[in-house]
């Protein structure tokens, strides 16, 4: 029976199973062994990671030709102006080439924010404000690097959704299982 599990990973827990290190992995969140991650999320990002038992449905959510969209909510720091949120959306320019262009948009605090531990560096003389990014590739920490590009270094990053699939009612750590 085709699966997929959501689960919203919490920071500081690496996208795989086992580590030789002894740091937190999904192994202390996800007892089903014949599920594998559908892509990654980097252990200092947080939010919704799909992970299914199916191979075929692994490679159409994680392969970049797929162009399956994610939303990522991050924290930045200062407050970009227009300019800047518009080169994010004509695409710019990172080592490994020009990303593609991006859904790119200011918002309040994301309704459903949790408390992070160790919460994000804080200083009082610096503003930050939240962004809503959508991006439809996935190159290594593709959004931490556009932010920094642009001069605003991402304090927090939270994947909110992949294709229809939410963060929506699931607290840190926690998962839910579908039949497909």
């Amino acid at each position: 029976m085709r699966a997929i599990i959501l689960l919203n990973k919490p920071f500081n827990v690496l996208s795989q199973f086992t580590d030789t290190t002894e740091r937190a992995t999904l192994s202390s969140y996800i007892t089903d062994k014949e599920f594998y991650p559908a892509g990654r999320l980097d252990k200092d990002s947080e939010g919704l990671l799909l992970l299914t038992n199916d191979g075929d449905l692994q490679h159409q959510i994680a392969h970049p030709d797929k162009k399956m969209s994610k939303t990522y909510w991050v924290q930045v720091e200062n407050i970009p102006d227009e300019q800047s949120l518009q080169a994010l959306r004509d695409g710019i320019e990172l080592k490994d080439g020009i990303t593609k262009p991006a859904k790119v948009q200011r918002i309040d605090a994301p309704y459903m924010l949790w408390k992070r531990e160790p919460p994000i560096r804080v200083r009082p003389s610096i503003p930050d404000c939240w962004l809503s990014i959508t991006i439809s590739e996935g190159k290594n920490r593709q959004v931490r690097r556009m932010t920094a590009a642009i001069g605003h270094p991402t304090l927090r990053l939270i994947r909110y959704r992949i294709g229809s699939w939410t963060l929506d009612g699931l607290a840190p750590g926690e998962s839910r299982k579908f039949t497909i």
